[in-house]
């Protein structure tokens, strides 16, 4: 209980500490113009009340990471505790607020758009590319998760069709009915759908979280929560999952995560002062941070400890849903374990709508296409949502979600390089960035060498040997964009 209380404090402290000075070296000055007032549209460009934009860009980063992958990710033993915190702190948060600061900088410029002019033409080309397919491949995926949670709990008429592996008429329906609310989500002027369904969706978070943080608080003798005494990792097979790559692209959102910059440049179109920007990009990055470190702790607490939840994660399959449905019904009762349940689809549903929405914005500003024009959103959109549903009927689910925390992470680390050029540029305290992105940069080389699901190697020295190298060309080569300014 000590750890897990320490690590929420020095998160929440963060907050009015390192976010502060974040606020100092970004140059926030409230008295300057932003997107929403000069590149004003009705659509996208839309000034939107504070909470309403935290909310929203809450939701957006949150999808099932903070929930999901952590209680996955709390196998690996407390160590997890320590990589939401410092991780969220140092480089999540932190991450978050400056890519979203220089968005807002830049009228609200897309991602790609911003890590071409910080790390060149090509970057932005390959950026291009790379951040639309992860954004379809998320709004796939998040499209899936949550038809298949609320499909489990309904009952039609028997017809077999597959997605995922799973043949249900319930998840096709489901799935038909998440897909129009995507369509709509995606095209509508933001404050139509988004602006209205996401306060609600936030509400059912925010008792979620609370909810099982009070069992934790309330009942520790019944759910003791393991001390961080060591670094051991204690997952069930530990030479195939090492801590480093493994833990830090199965926590990603919670403690770093690339999505989250992608969809910071939507939010920032809707901010009306760049004072702003600390509450909504700092801040619901910690907040999110705080959600994955209560189900991390809840997750070895409930099975009574390590051992027992790599047990359960091998007796339900690595479900994570089968076990967040255990928990809450076990813990909380039937009522409020439903609304967990609305809570757990809204992260999924929140944040597969505006990963479409953010496709159609890289695709549009890619071309330099309008988006006032309904016709125009209409053609941009449409492509995006036959390649998902390709996805979705055509590929395993496991498969899609291990490569896609892979592109995750690789997406933060070019976010990262991006973020310590800039602070070059502004003649700011580069270490902020290149310790970090230096940091993120060997987790993602080394799991390319590890990881089973790419080459794999048993030789874990030469593995290592072979990412510290590659990490080492990456840097040489952002030390060297950064020479030429």
């Amino acid at each position: 209980m000590i750890t897990f209380l320490v690590c929420l404090a020095a998160l929440v402290a963060s907050y009015f500490t390192y976010g502060k000075y974040l606020e100092k070296v970004c140059g926030i000055n409230p008295g300057n113009t932003v997107p929403s007032q000069t590149m004003y549209d009705g659509v996208d460009y839309l000034p939107l009340p504070r909470w309403k934009v935290f909310l929203i860009q809450l939701l957006n980063i949150a999808g099932l990471g903070p929930i999901f992958g952590a209680l996955l990710g709390a196998a690996y033993g407390p160590v997890a505790f320590l990589w939401i915190t410092l991780g969220g702190i140092f480089m999540g948060a932190m991450h978050d607020f400056v890519a979203g600061v220089i968005s807002l900088k830049n009228n609200g410029l897309s991602l790609p758009e911003i890590i071409g002019k910080y790390l060149g033409n090509g970057t932005k080309r390959f950026m291009r590319i790379f951040s639309f397919l992860l954004m379809v491949l998320v709004g796939a995926v998040f499209m899936s998760q949550p038809a298949e949670l609320i499909a489990s709990n309904i009952s039609l008429p028997a017809l077999e069709v597959t997605a995922f592996g799973t043949t249900t008429w319930e998840l096709f329906v489901v799935l038909g009915v998440i897909l129009i609310y995507y369509i709509l989500a995606t095209l509508l002027p933001i404050d139509k759908i988004i602006g209205r369904f996401y306060p609600l969706f936030g509400i059912a978070l925010l008792v979620m979280a609370l909810s099982i943080l009070f069992i934790l608080l309330t009942k520790s003798a019944v759910y003791p929560i393991p001390e961080l005494t060591s670094l051991d990792n204690c997952i069930a097979e530990p030479q195939r999952f090492p801590i480093v790559p493994m833990l830090f692209t199965t926590i990603a959102c919670g403690a770093l995560s690339g999505f989250h910059a992608t969809q910071s440049p939507m939010m920032a179109r809707c901010m009306t002062n760049e004072k702003q920007a600390r509450s909504i990009f700092y801040g619901a990055m910690i907040a999110e941070s705080i959600i994955a470190l209560i189900w991390a702790a809840i997750g070895m607490a409930f099975w009574g400890g390590v051992e027992g939840l790599n047990a359960a994660i091998a007796e339900y399959g690595g479900s994570a849903a089968k076990m967040v449905d255990i928990i809450t019904e076990t813990t909380l009762g039937s009522a409020v374990a439903a609304c967990v349940l609305v809570g757990v689809v809204g992260c999924a549903v929140t944040s597969g709508d505006t990963a479409f929405r953010c496709a159609r914005l890289i695709v549009s500003d890619m071309f330099g296409i309008s988006q006032k024009n309904l016709m125009k959103r209409v053609l941009v959109s449409l492509p995006l949502f036959v390649v998902a549903l390709f996805i979705i009927f055509a590929l395993p689910f496991q498969t899609i979600w291990s490569y896609f925390a892979w592109c995750n992470q690789t997406l933060a680390v070019l976010t990262l390089w991006c973020i310590t050029v800039y602070l070059f540029r502004i003649k700011k305290p580069v270490i902020i960035g290149f310790v970090p992105a230096l940091i993120m940069t060997y987790v993602c080389s080394s799991y390319i060498f590890v990881s089973p699901m790419m080459f794999g190697m048993e030789n874990r020295i030469l593995a290592y040997l072979f990412g510290g190298v590659l990490t080492v060309v990456i840097a040489v080569a952002a030390c060297i964009r950064m020479r030429r300014y």
